[in-house]
This record gives C-alpha cells, structure tokens and sequence, in this order.
C-alpha cells in the first residue's frame, strides 16, 4: 500500500464543516488533506439540475440568527434572496377543515392559541436557562432528559390540537421524530440552538433567505479555495491507526499520514470505520445512542405557481396531513423562470408509511396531501422529485442526528472531546446553529482554532 507524505492534518468529510477547517487550517501555512467517500463535495448540501429543474436536494434557508453563515456568505461573495412569501398561508387543523390565515399563528380556537402561546413562553424561559453548547448544564435538565418531549407535553397542556402543533415544530419539522422518541431536553436544545422557540415558530425568519444558484455553492466556493489535490474524492475511510504522534487513516486509495486528524463527518458515520487502537468505551457507547432522523423532502414543479393567483404564499402546515409542511420553493433567482415549484417534507413514522408503497403510490398519496392544501391543480405536477437522504449511503436519514432519552446528559459532554489525535466535529454536534450550514461553520471554526492552538 503506498503511503503519500505526511500532512499536518488529515480531514475525513468534505462537507462545510471539512472544508472549513481545512481553509482555516491552510490559510494558517499548514499542511492538509481531505478524504471525501462521495464523488462530490457538500455532504448534505447538493443543489442539483434534474429534468431541467434547478433543485435544492439539501439543506436551503439562510436564516438572521445564522450569523456564522451570513459572515462565510459575505466572504465568498454569495449573494441571497428573499422566499417568495406574499398572500396567505393554509392550516388543516385537528377536525380536518381547511383553512387560510395571515402572520404566524394559525387559525385554531381561541384556548388553543392561548396555550400555544403559553407553551412558547415556557420554552423560550427554558431555552434561555440554556447555553446550547452545554445542555446537560441546565438547571432542569435530569428531569427534561428523563421524560419524551411527548410526555412533556402532555403535562403541558390537555389541549391535544396545541400539543400536535408545538410538537410539529419540534418533531416532524427540525429533529423528523416523533415527539416520543426524544427527550424534553432534546427540544430545548433544538429551540436555544435557534436563539429561542419563538424563532422555531416563525417561519419567515427560520426560513428567511435562499442563496442564488443554491446552497451547495458554498463548500463548492471553499473547495475552491484549496490548492489542487487537497480534496480526494470517492475515498471513503475503512481504517484508522492513530497513536500520541498522530493518525494514519486508509482508504482504497491509500494511506495518509497526520499529525493529527478530523472526523468532519456525521456521529452516525464514526463508528463505521475501524480504529486501532479502539475508540475509549465511552465514545463507542454514546455513537450507539445517536440516530438520523427521518424526512423525505418533496419538490414538486407547476407550469405556474397558480397558488398565487388564488392569493396564497405558498405556505401550508398540519400536524394531521401526510405532508406537515409545504413553501414556495420557486427559483427566484432563475431570470425568465415561469415554473412555479413548491418544497415539501413528510417525516418520522408517516415517512415510514409512505417509503412501504410504491413510486406510483407514493407520488398519489403526496399530490392528495397538497390538493387538500392549494386545490386540484395540485395533482397536476410537471415534476417530482423526492430528495434520496434517506437511501444515502453516506447519511441514510434528514436532517441530523440526535440523542435517545437519558443521552443528552449522560453523553453529550464527550460530543467534542478529543482522543489523542482525533477530533470530531459536525453541524450534529454544534450549539447555536445545531444541525444547520451556520453550526457546520462554528464547528469546523472551533476545531480548527483548537489545532492551530
């Protein structure tokens, strides 16, 4: 096996938090490498042209707390837009009727909105309490680790419709599990990771801005920015030996030499390489308590965007419908664009349902979903498409990973801890901007900050 010579450092994960690091790390005169398993760049970020559709099959929204982001976007030179947002938004609440509203809260019964707005003070006092970067330091959090976000809720609240709806920001929408699977303190960290609950709820902040030609144009641009050869594509990593001197990690290419090296690549994927010496018992253990969740993004084009002639935005939501969530999605940013397209997501078990039927099916029970939402010229697409996180290889699942009930405390201290010369880092393990591009970047930041200390 050939071996080329040694480098500084060794990247596995050409995704922002990657190339990050590695941009720090060669702006700083050091030596580096990055080793990507996919035959691209960008990990979870790809925007992708299929059918002559500009889609973005990844992550998309820029948001005004991701100030991580708006700082790297200034310093490449990209440029954003603003979502397409004007008319009215449709809700289906809990007895099945459909209907239209303006601003951020829906069209429930006056107690239902009064205890969705007591829910969201409860969990923004409980998201200031917390630094996301630490959640197992919040004052309550052995009593919010030990108790689903389901649960939680139920002692909340009687008022099922308020229940279904702040789960949905939680759940389906951000972790894409169900409320009984994760932890009360697995929420509070997903609203402080965003400044706040209040942000979660608020669908034109949490989902503000697009970047023009797309989000993947980012690790793209910092791809780029490297000299020729730093980036190795289609090398996934199968072996790393490491001691106190450094690491040597091998693919099917080779192996290559760092003084030290940087799993930038999601908790999920850690364990699937084999380490020699092995991983301490306790980085082992807390990558078993770490999942995906699930979530099939939707992009459906329209010969026109003719929500907007009815005076919609685009903007639908229901706790009840098989999609929970659908936005206009059209490219605004495409000079001449007459197509109209709309973005979707169904997540946790009713992705489970519909991923049991075939392509057919799949693609009728979706079009039913958004013909209860926008009418029937909605089961009239020119395209459709189904992002495919949740069959790829390297992710197998949407948006990032969480912690089981009673791991967050249990484990979360070791999420950044160092072994000997391997560090780990991801938007998976960020505070503020956990799970999104903006927490990548602090990630990939703070790693690299580290190294060159």
């Amino acid at each position: 096996m050939t071996s080329d010579p040694d480098y500084d450092v060794v990247v596995v994960g050409a995704g922002v938090t990657g190339l990050t690091v590695a941009n720090r790390l060669r702006a700083a005169g050091r030596s580096v490498i990055v080793l990507e398993a996919r035959d691209r760049v960008g990990g979870r970020l790809l925007t992708d042209t299929v059918d002559g559709v500009r889609l973005e099959v990844g992550g998309q929204w820029v948001s005004p707390d991701q100030t991580s982001l708006l700082a790297l976007l200034d310093e490449l030179g990209l440029e954003t837009y603003s979502r397409y947002r004007e008319g009215e938004s449709v809700y289906i609440g809990l007895d099945g009727v459909r209907c239209t509203f303006e601003g951020e809260k829906f069209p429930v019964s006056e107690r239902t909105a009064d205890e969705m707005d007591r829910l969201t003070v409860v969990l923004d006092k409980l998201a200031a309490e917390m630094d996301p970067l630490e959640p197992w330091n919040h004052p309550d959090a052995d009593r919010l680790d030990r108790i689903s976000f389901a649960a939680w809720l139920a002692e909340q609240t009687d008022d099922a419709e308020a229940r279904d709806n702040i789960g949905l920001y939680i759940g389906p929408a951000m972790l894409t599990k169900p409320a009984h699977s994760f932890s009360a303190l697995s929420a509070v960290l997903m609203a402080a990771s965003a400044g706040g609950f209040s942000h979660l709820v608020d669908a034109d902040f949490i989902l503000d801005r697009r970047v023009v030609g797309g989000l993947q144009r980012v690790p793209l641009a910092l791809a780029s920015r490297l000299p020729a050869g730093t980036v190795r594509l289609g090398e996934a990593v199968t072996k790393v030996e490491w001691d106190a001197d450094g690491a040597t990690v091998f693919t099917g290419q080779g192996g290559y030499r760092g003084r030290n090296m940087v799993m930038a690549v999601p908790p999920t994927l850690v364990s699937r390489v084999q380490y020699v010496p092995a991983l301490p018992p306790v980085q082992a253990q807390m990558r078993q308590h770490i999942s995906f969740g699930l979530v099939i993004k939707l992009h459906i084009t329209y010969a026109k965007p003719f929500w907007r002639e009815l005076g919609l935005s685009g903007t639908a939501f229901s706790p009840y419908a098989l999609v929970h969530e659908a936005y206009d999605n059209t490219n605004e940013d495409v000079e001449g664009e007459t197509r109209g397209t709309l973005v979707g997501f169904v997540s946790d078990v009713k992705a489970d349902g519909l991923l049991a039927l075939d392509a057919a099916s799949r693609r009728e029970r979706v079009l039913e979903s958004l013909a209860a939402y926008y009418g029937p010229e909605a089961l009239s697409p020119v395209h459709y498409y189904e992002s495919p996180w949740m069959a790829d290889e390297w992710t197998v699942g949407a948006f990032g990973t969480s912690f089981d009930i009673g791991s967050l405390t249990r484990y979360g201290r070791h999420l950044r801890s160092d072994v000997g010369p391997l560090a780990f880092a991801s938007s998976d393990i960020a505070g503020l901007g956990f799970q999104h591009v903006d927490g990548a970047i602090r990630m990939g930041e703070a790693v690299a900050a580290r190294l060159l200390s």
